[in-house]
């Protein structure tokens, strides 16, 4: 690669002052030529903007008035930031120094690729892949999302099966690689998800754009996960089967967003009822809160049907069978053992 387009790296920080101690030397000793690294913080409380100031000089701090969230959030900060590429990367993340160079390779191959993520394995565990992103994501035909390395819970090793580059339907919002001016064309992240599901509505608006999202299997981040809300927690329950509805509204033609919903308004209290036979009862509680938000922002129409969509919308990554059903009742937990996924590889 002969050009080095500009990079800027930014973290999102709410009160993670013990990560950013941890992982932000790995993001300095990156070997890319033409970086910015930007912490913006929202509103922390525990001393993390002096501790970047008094130890880092080089890391430009934009500082938000409070915390509005992981959407809301980079928005703001991003507005601020003039770069040919923003990464999107969370502030438990341990980077590999070689990390950036092969995905803005990948990128600049292709005009028409506008966001990527690299593969992400466990902090906690390096011989396998991490819950959220894995070696890249997919969506099924009920648009429950899963990944390449990771279906559900079980989580796989890897041993170099998804070291190929491919074009995927979402890329993980922990280390999200966007052209600037795709990000500013889709006017950044929706700020009504707050948190969660957010990333696969940016991916999801720009491939019905017609633009492609790639993995990239040559550069490798280790992510702790569960960093802000925990896998069991209530609120990230709500948020996760909220903006699943959110996503469905926004994303698919009007007929088939309002089918679709009923058929999740069902499979969702079957999630109901096992969390409540499970002994769940505020996560079930969640689901509930979840469809009441969701009916509501409907109504008001704060969630309204894209009418953004291009003749041909690019479905790459999409699923045409049930996850769910694959997973639980044909006992298919990885990935390899799934048909009729659209996936290009390079």
């Amino acid at each position: 690669m002969i050009n080095f387009p500009k990079v800027a790296i930014v973290i999102l920080n709410w009160n993670g002052k013990t990560h950013l101690q941890q992982f932000l030397p790995s993001v300095i000793n990156s070997s890319y030529l033409n970086i910015e690294i930007i912490v913006g913080d929202n509103d922390s409380t525990d001393g993390s903007v002096e501790f970047i100031t008094a130890n880092y000089p080089q890391v430009t701090i934009i500082k938000n008035e409070k915390n509005f969230g992981f959407a809301q959030g980079y928005n703001k900060v991003l507005s601020q930031v003039n770069s040919d590429y923003f990464v999107l990367l969370n502030s438990d993340v341990e980077v590999t120094p070689h990390w950036i160079e092969p995905i803005i390779s990948l990128m600049e191959s292709d005009a028409n690729i506008a966001i990527a993520q690299p593969k992400i394995k466990a902090y906690y565990r390096k011989t396998h892949f991490e819950y959220a992103g894995a070696a890249g994501c997919f969506m099924d035909s009920f648009a429950y999302p899963f990944c390449r390395g990771r279906v559900f819970d079980t989580v796989e090793e890897d041993k170099g099966q998804y070291d190929n580059d491919i074009e995927i339907f979402w890329a993980t919002g922990c280390a999200l690689f966007i052209k600037a001016p795709v990000w500013k064309s889709l006017h950044g992240l929706d700020e009504a998800f707050f948190a969660h599901m957010e990333e696969i509505d940016l991916c999801w608006r720009a491939k019905n754009l017609g633009y492609r999202v790639m993995y990239c299997g040559q550069a490798t981040v280790y992510h702790i996960g569960g960093g802000t809300l925990s896998v069991e927690s209530p609120f990230k329950t709500y948020l996760n089967f909220r903006n699943n509805l959110f996503l469905i509204k926004k994303n698919m033609p009007p007929m088939q967003a309002n089918c679709l919903i009923f058929i999740r308004f069902i499979l969702d209290f079957l999630a109901l009822i096992k969390f409540v036979c499970e002994g769940k009862i505020k996560n079930a509680l969640a689901i509930s809160k979840a469809h009441r938000h969701g009916i509501k922002a409907f109504l008001k129409k704060e969630i309204k049907y894209n009418n953004h969509v291009v003749k041909q919308p690019n479905t790459v990554g999409r699923y045409t069978g049930s996850i769910v059903w694959d997973y639980f009742v044909l006992g298919k937990k990885r990935f390899g053992g799934i048909g009729n996924i659209k996936v290009n590889c390079f």
